[in-house]
């Protein structure tokens, strides 16, 4: 009996040890499934959560295509009376009376596309230039209190841009400028038509300033975020090598950041095209064609605010929609030229 006790206490030592192991290998198997459990269900979180902002992203795209089509076709329905009406003859004619219920479109194309380029004209090369001075000459001090200051312009509403238009700016230019530009013009061929007429203070050469003031902002703002992106060992190597401040501008500056500077023009060009209000205080809204700056005109954008509360009559109001309908088609054109004109300038530098 003694000498068989050891042999069981042994095999029952052996016996432990196979339980303990076979507990620990079923302790690890069963931490290995919670593991690999825990993980599938993050990972079905994860796709779960991914699915969700793929199709949301997606939904946003396309809610953005139906706005645009729903737009498209709402003022293509709504314009069909009058262009059955008066088909090409809308776009090129100067009438509009609602009473004989005939309308016409080109004063207001013409006043829409002179008043931006004038707008255009005075903003981009101040725009330009307050970039350049913020960037490269401006004391460091300045820099910050000044672009706010010029961002700011951007925040004011455009009806008190119209206000001071038409109480101090008109005034001014009819007492202090137009009068300027009549005598020193007037003997000059072509100049002479540009300039011609009593001095009224309002019209489309005030409503061009009032636009200018407007898009100086969007110029000024992205030429100076565009040109600070310029790696400064560029600069730098320039001046090295003698370049004067304008070399600099001219030959490394501009044509590294001409694809922005032209974006933020576009994109103040937009701005033109549709201002309402400030344009609609100042521009006189004379539903006429005159070959002086100084002249009253008007607008699309004008037109329509002007005239759709009392527009009587659905040929009236389809008219007035048919306005929007040319102003949609002028900028979806400007904005195309100007992504074509983005694509040809990348192509160039590739």
């Amino acid at each position: 009996m003694l000498s068989i006790e050891p042999g069981r206490r042994s095999a029952n030592g052996a016996g432990g040890e196979a339980d303990s192991d076979m507990s620990d290998i079923v302790l690890q198997q069963a931490s290995q499934s919670t593991v690999t459990a825990d993980r599938s269900r993050a990972l079905g979180r994860m796709a779960l959560v991914d699915g969700i902002f793929r199709e949301a992203t997606r939904a946003a795209a396309v809610i953005v295509l139906v706005i645009l089509g729903g737009v498209i076709i709402s003022l293509v329905y709504g314009s069909w009376p009058a262009m059955r009406a008066f088909g090409f003859g809308f776009l090129v004619s100067q009438s509009w009376n609602p009473v004989t219920e005939n309308f016409g479109a080109l004063p207001a194309i013409y006043g829409t596309m002179m008043t931006s380029i004038i707008a255009m004209l005075i903003a981009v090369p101040v725009g330009l230039g307050i970039a350049i001075f913020l960037t490269e000459l401006c004391p460091h001090v300045l820099r910050r209190p000044i672009g706010t200051a010029i961002e700011l312009l951007a925040g004011i509403p455009s009806i008190i841009y119209g206000i001071w238009g038409l109480f101090v700016l008109a005034p001014f230019l009819q007492a202090h400028v137009q009068p300027v530009l009549i005598a020193a013009f007037g003997d000059i061929p072509l100049f002479s038509m540009l300039f011609a007429g009593p001095p009224y203070g309002i019209g489309i050469l005030t409503a061009g300033f009032i636009l200018a003031i407007m898009v100086l902002p969007f110029v000024a703002s992205i030429s100076r975020d565009v040109f600070e992106t310029v790696p400064p060992v560029l600069k730098e190597a320039a001046s090295g090598i003698g370049c004067t401040t304008w070399e600099v501008m001219r030959f490394v500056v501009m044509p590294y950041t001409r694809v922005g500077v032209i974006g933020g023009v576009m994109l103040g060009l937009g701005r033109a095209l549709g201002e309402t209000m400030a344009v609609t205080f100042v521009i006189g809204n004379a539903h006429k064609i005159s070959g002086s700056l100084l002249a009253p005109g008007t607008t699309i954008s004008a037109t329509i605010a002007n005239e759709f509360t009392e527009a009587v009559g659905d040929l009236y109001t389809s008219a007035l929609i048919e306005l929007g309908l040319i102003l949609f088609v002028i900028t979806f054109i400007v904005l195309a030229i100007a992504r074509y004109m983005l694509m040809r300038i990348e192509q160039k530098s590739a």
